[in-house]
């Protein structure tokens, strides 16, 4: 047996009753120098992580800390159904330097019709890549639905991206700055519904506080997609539009026509230092175990779960991320 002592290292290490543990939660899982770590960490960790689960001797960890530190290293590569080693740029820790990236050059090249489509249909590949390396094990995604929501996302954010540049050209640049994000959001408003048209179609497993499964909802399904749709915006949001402003007074002061060169890695920079907290913390927006009342469920919904217990008021679902 292992000498540590024994703690559930499959639900996070913070409850996550509060704002703040979540935001704490994801800090962790969303950190970058999660991908400077070797293969020989990752299988580090790796083992670690199963021997612990198994109770045998864990002779490589001399503390909870380090055990944990194992565990939020290996959540950070490995799939938590398949246990298959993930894509790198489709981990959670790749969130924050991909879309800093990206981020930065959608604001830096927004103006011409080629770089608008260029970036946009970047950004929206990556975001296949991420939905693909991070879909459900149990419920997979085809790939039929996988190129259906890529072929809608980034349709859905060209056509958002095009026609708002034109409505915006002879308006003030700074909304015109702003145009990226509204193209984003859209993308999302596509995206995630159709990776998870699954959910919508069949529901999802809701459970009592003693996590005994009482039955299946469509209703909790479109509210836990609504959540990620929003989380994932705000998410976006703080780099996407506090870079145009920062950009907008720094062509006011001259500092862009003296430098004209220094705007696209400011802007990169710049959104980089946001993502790095607005990522963690937009994800923390929502408890990934989301609670939803008996009465807004389906009527028959409701009534199957007034025959397992007539008592329960609320139950909970897993909203994803």
């Amino acid at each position: 047996m292992s000498t540590l002592p024994k703690i559930d290292i499959d639900q996070p290490k913070y409850d996550q009753s509060t704002y703040l543990n979540r935001a704490k939660h994801f800090f962790l899982l969303t950190n970058p120098l999660n991908l400077l770590a070797t293969n020989a960490e990752l299988e580090r960790a790796r083992r670690i992580v199963s021997d612990y689960r198994a109770g045998k001797e864990v002779s490589e960890c001399k503390s909870v800390e380090e055990l944990w530190r194992a565990k939020y290293l290996y959540d950070s590569a490995f799939h938590p159904d398949t246990g298959e080693k993930s894509l790198i740029i489709g981990r959670m820790s790749a969130q924050v330097p991909m879309n800093t990236l990206i981020t930065g050059c959608m604001l830096s090249f927004y103006k011409t019709t080629p770089a608008v489509v260029f970036w946009q249909w970047v950004n929206q590949t990556f975001n296949a890549v991420v939905n693909y390396t991070n879909r459900s094990g149990s419920t997979p995604i085809s790939k039929e639905q996988l190129l259906t929501s890529y072929v809608l996302a980034t349709g859905g954010a060209l056509t958002t991206a095009l026609s708002l540049n034109r409505l915006v050209k002879n308006l003030n640049p700074l909304i015109g700055r702003l145009v990226p994000l509204a193209a984003v959001a859209a993308a999302n408003c596509i995206n995630v519904p159709m990776m998870r048209l699954q959910e919508l179609k069949n529901g999802v497993t809701l459970l009592d506080e003693n996590n005994n499964e009482v039955g299946i909802s469509k209703k909790a399904a479109a509210v836990g997609i609504t959540a990620v749709v929003a989380s994932r915006i705000a998410m976006a949001t703080p780099g996407m539009a506090l870079t145009p402003v920062l950009i907008e007074a720094l062509e006011k002061r001259g500092f862009l026509k003296r430098f004209p060169r220094a705007s696209a890695p400011i802007q990169t920079l710049f959104c980089g230092f946001v993502l790095i907290f607005a990522t963690p913390l937009g994800c923390a927006f929502f408890s990934q175990r989301a609670s939803i009342n008996v009465s807004s469920l389906e009527a028959d919904v409701q009534e199957d779960i007034k025959k397992k217990n007539d008592k329960l008021n609320e139950v909970w679902f897993n909203k994803g991320l």
